[in-house]
C-alpha cells in the first residue's frame, strides 16, 4: 500500500502539550519537514522560548537550547558565531518576542545575524492567562483589557514584520497564516525560503505566522479559525515584506 502521509523524523514521538485547536502543532510540523526536506537536521540547533512553545526541545528531533524569555536572539548569536555551519532556528510566540524580547530582535535583524526565526503570532499572552500583549488588537477583550484594548491608553499594536523589514540587515521578513489548507501550504513554502537563505550563509530571516488560541480567546476551534481570518488577517495583512534575494 502506497504511504500517502507520514510524520516527519524531525519530530520526536512526544504527545504535544498544546490546547485543542491551536495550531502551534501545526507550525511544528512545518519547520520540522522543512528541515527534513533540506537535509539539515544533523546539524540543526533550535532555541526554545518562554511561552505555550516552552517545551519545543521535547517536539524538535534535532539540539535544543532553552533560552530566557525574550532572549533566544541572543543565544541564537552566539550559536551561530560559535558554530557557523549549523542550521539555527528561535521559535518564539508574540509575548516572548515583541515584549521582553524586543531588544534582542531588533538588534539581531539590524546585525544582520545569520539564524532564523519562527514567530508565532496570537495576539495574546497564551501561557499566562491570555493578558493582553503587544499584538493583542484594538478593541479585543483580554483578561487585562476586559473592555478591549483602549488605544489611546495601551497604544496599538506592534507590526513586526513591517517593523523589522525596515531594518537593514533583514534579508527575508514574510507574514504567513495557517488557517486554511491554502495558507498552509504557502507558510512552509515561506518558511522553506526563509532556512534556505540562511544556508546560503544570507542575513537575517523571519517568517511571522498568525496563530490562533481558542481557549484564552473563548472560542471554539472552528470559531477561533473564523476570528483569524475576519479580524487578524485584515489588520496583519500576508505577504513577503522583504526579500533581497528576490533582486539579486
Amino acid at each position: 500500500m502506497a504511504v500517502v502521509f507520514k510524520k516527519t523524523d524531525m519530530l520526536t514521538d512526544a504527545p504535544l502539550h498544546y490546547c485543542p485547536g491551536c495550531t502551534h502543532g501545526i507550525i511544528h510540523r512545518l519547520v520540522a519537514e522543512v528541515l527534513e526536506e533540506l537535509g539539515v537536521g544533523d546539524k540543526t540547533i533550535g532555541v526554545a522560548p518562554v511561552g505555550c512553545a516552552v517545551f519545543a526541545y521535547n517536539y524538535f528531533n534535532c539540539d535544543m537550547h532553552e533560552a530566557s524569555h525574550g532572549r533566544a536572539p541572543a543565544v541564537a548569536t552566539g550559536i551561530k558565531r560559535t558554530h557557523p555551519d549549523a542550521c539555527v532556528f528561535t521559535y518564539q510566540g508574540d509575548g516572548d518576542l515583541a515584549s521582553i524580547g524586543t531588544a534582542e530582535i531588533v538588534h539581531a535583524c539590524t546585525r544582520g545575524e545569520k539564524f532564523t526565526t519562527i514567530f508565532v503570532n496570537n495576539a495574546i499572552y497564551g501561557m499566562t492567562g491570555g493578558q493582553m500583549a503587544p499584538t493583542t488588537l484594538p478593541g479585543q477583550v483580554t483578561t487585562t483589557s476586559p473592555y478591549g484594548r483602549d488605544t489611546d491608553h495601551c497604544g496599538y499594536p506592534v507590526k513586526v514584520s513591517e517593523m523589522l523589514s525596515t531594518l537593514d540587515g533583514a534579508y527575508y521578513i514574510a507574514r504567513v497564516s495557517v488557517d486554511s489548507v491554502k495558507n498552509v501550504i504557502q507558510a512552509k513554502k515561506c518558511i522553506k525560503k526563509a532556512f534556505e537563505y540562511q544556508l546560503a550563509g544570507k542575513g537575517f530571516t523571519l517568517v511571522e505566522v498568525i496563530s490562533s488560541c481558542p481557549t484564552n480567546w473563548g472560542m471554539t476551534p472552528v470559531e477561533a479559525l473564523n476570528w483569524v481570518r475576519e479580524k487578524m488577517l485584515p489588520y496583519y495583512p500576508l505577504g513577503t515584506y522583504k526579500d533581497k534575494g528576490a533582486n539579486e
